[in-house]
């Protein structure tokens, strides 16, 4: 089913605290000592209009919606006129979605409102040939065209436009999954109309496209090799990038998110993964996704083959 979807997973709060050094002679155990006092980590990303801008800084975000705004306010926009974000990179690149996780070393490019399109589509076929996605703060875009596809034909739709309305009714606010569910029920046979927003496009580049600028090591209390992980319920965290294990079952789950459910989305993977190691069997393991994502209501049969294939893979590295 090419009506896919996919996620881009919000944060919830701020980042982990590490703790500071304290003195080790004997006064700093003497009886009744206080635990050593905590210090958050400052965490700075450096950011980018993906059409040409100077250089910002943000940090103190504790979600999608608000790393959204701190943009904004760096280059004097709306949060809304941002569309997506990708990292280390200016291009449309799906592949460099902003998702889940954010590197410590991550460059944050900002894709920002551009010109508005209609266009009509008749529905010969019940797949479109379109993967959907969404950016966390009420807008859904395109993610994927498949070759050959309904779609494919249309030659003003592209990778990167955000769906702002179908058939005149907005859908501004709506996750990817609700509006996979509108196209998948329009009639066959019959057109229908999208109003499509695309992506500014460069004329003039303006600052540098590079890190040249970026102070190595500023604002940085980790080696690098650490990502900021956003969740949808929880504490931002600090983590390891991930292990060979948690890579091969998220790309098994991945690929049964896209054969079974018609969606296909690295970060929802991860999340899965992440919380089946947390649960010792299948029942708390299905418990924790009703508690984590609740809200795509997966199926029982669909969660047995999830659990199936991390534990084929926590099986294989061992």
């Amino acid at each position: 089913m090419e009506n896919g979807v996919a996620q881009e997973l919000g944060a919830a709060e701020a980042s982990p605290e590490v703790g500071r050094k304290e003195d080790s002679g004997p006064a700093a155990h003497s009886h009744g000592s206080q635990p050593p006092p905590r210090v958050r980590p400052r965490l700075v990303f450096h950011t980018q209009l993906a059409h040409g801008s100077p250089t910002g800084k943000i940090e103190g975000f504790t979600n999608v919606k608000e790393l959204y705004a701190k943009i904004a306010e760096v280059f004097s926009i709306s949060p809304t006129e941002i569309l997506f974000c990708t990292l280390n990179t200016h291009k449309v690149d799906m592949q460099k979605l902003l998702g889940g996780q954010i590197g410590l070393e991550d460059f944050i490019f900002a894709h920002v409102r551009g010109e508005t399109k209609e266009v009509e589509v008749m529905k010969t076929e019940d797949a479109l040939g379109l993967t959907i996605t969404d950016n966390g703060a009420g807008y859904a875009f395109i993610k994927r065209i498949k070759e050959g596809s309904i779609i494919n034909r249309i030659k003003t739709v592209c990778v990167g436009d955000s769906i702002e309305a179908i058939n005149d009714q907005t859908i501004v606010g709506c996750r990817h999954y609700e509006v996979a569910k509108m196209l998948r029920e329009l009639p066959r046979s019959q057109t229908f109309t999208l109003r499509l927003v695309q992506p500014k496009k460069a004329f003039d580049m303006i600052g540098q496209r590079t890190k040249s600028s970026k102070c190595p090591g500023e604002g940085r209390v980790t080696s690098g090799k650490e990502t900021l992980r956003l969740r949808t319920k929880g504490t931002a965290t600090l983590e390891e990038l991930p292990s060979e294990f948690e890579e091969e079952a998220a790309q098994k789950v991945d690929d049964l998110l896209e054969s079974y459910m018609g969606i296909r989305d690295s970060d929802l993977a991860s999340t899965m993964v992440e919380t089946a190691k947390e649960r010792p069997s299948p029942e708390e393991f299905a418990k924790g996704l009703d508690s984590v994502l609740g809200e795509f209501a997966f199926p029982g049969d669909f969660v047995a083959e999830v659990w199936a294939a991390i534990s084929e893979a926590k099986a294989g590295r061992k």
